[in-house]
């Protein structure tokens, strides 16, 4: 009878010390803080690192926080801009943990807090800015939001990183006429680009008729300059070929002409100085002439 009862204590104690030991010792991941709330009451030494973290059973309640960064998706908003128009704006935001302490005791669900912010912070920003700022800077609204909603979030230990602005929709007759702008923007670019193909092609065939002509000129310049040059090279051979007439042609011309003298009716003749240089050379060839037959009688040319 009493060994039933010893095993019962037995399983009894051990149960016991199994729950104590199960709420006595936690794992905290890398990722995440604990906030441990002893007796109802915490502070910044209550605030425990990754690792493995004792407890002491029904005293203290573990509260663990996320602390990766996370994202929530504001859906699509309709908001007024300054010049009145309404606008569809769905964006999202990156946020973390910074103060895990602040967000387990300051706010009750902070995602929802915050995505409720963001909606009222959205309509307050679109509102200071005209339709077409909204559209154009995008990126400067993004940091505007960013900044806004990081004060607000400040004291519920949470940090806003980066509010991107998915998609922006204006009403149906911006549309309209943004795609009118667009047309008439393409049909710009258009007529410019025709318009600068049509100078490049006047330019280029400028360009080539004056290349032409440039090398028209050279031609006919080389081609002068070699006529120039091959009369040059028949005159020098014309007067090589000259200078080299036989002295005995020379001495018949010189004789030719006495003959003609001889034969004038004129019986006085004035020869100039100059004429007996012209005789010279006939001399020179009558006396090789007598040296050539002996000293004989001259030949019938000299008599």
């Amino acid at each position: 009878m009493e060994l039933p009862i010893i095993a019962a204590s037995a399983a009894f104690i051990v149960v016991v010390l199994l729950v104590i030991v199960y709420l006595s010792i936690r794992v905290v991941q890398q990722y995440e803080k604990m906030v441990v709330f002893r007796l109802g009451r915490t502070n910044e030494s209550m605030v425990r690192d990754p690792g493995l973290r004792f407890l002491v059973p029904i005293i203290d309640r573990p509260v663990k926080v996320d602390v990766r960064e996370q994202f929530i998706e504001v859906p699509s908003q309709t908001t007024i801009t300054k010049d009145n128009a309404p606008i569809n704006v769905d964006f999202l935001i990156y946020w973390r943990i910074s103060d895990p302490l602040k967000s387990v005791v300051n706010v009750v669900n902070f995602p929802g807090a915050l995505q409720g912010v963001a909606t009222t912070t959205l309509r307050a920003v679109i509102g200071d800015i005209l339709l077409d700022e909204v559209l154009s800077k995008r990126e400067q609204i993004n940091e505007v939001l960013r900044v806004k909603l990081d004060e607000v979030t400040e004291r519920w230990g949470g940090k806003v990183t980066t509010v991107e602005i998915r998609e922006i929709t204006p009403p149906r007759d911006v549309q309209d006429a943004m795609n009118r702008q667009l047309s008439a923007e393409r049909t710009r670019r258009a007529v410019i680009t025709e318009s600068e193909g049509s100078r490049q092609a006047a330019i280029n065939v400028a360009e080539g008729q004056k290349q032409a002509e440039i090398l028209k000129a050279e031609g006919d310049r080389q081609a002068a300059i070699l006529r120039a040059e091959g009369f040059s090279e028949a005159l020098t051979r014309i007067f090589q070929a000259a200078s080299g007439v036989a002295q005995k042609t020379m001495a018949l011309q010189y004789l030719e002409a006495l003959k003609s003298l001889g034969a004038s009716p004129a019986t006085k003749f004035v020869i100039p100085a100059e004429f007996t240089r012209l005789v010279e050379p006939f001399t020179a060839y009558v006396g090789r002439s007598m040296a050539d037959n002996g000293g004989g009688e001259p030949p019938p040319a000299a008599r």
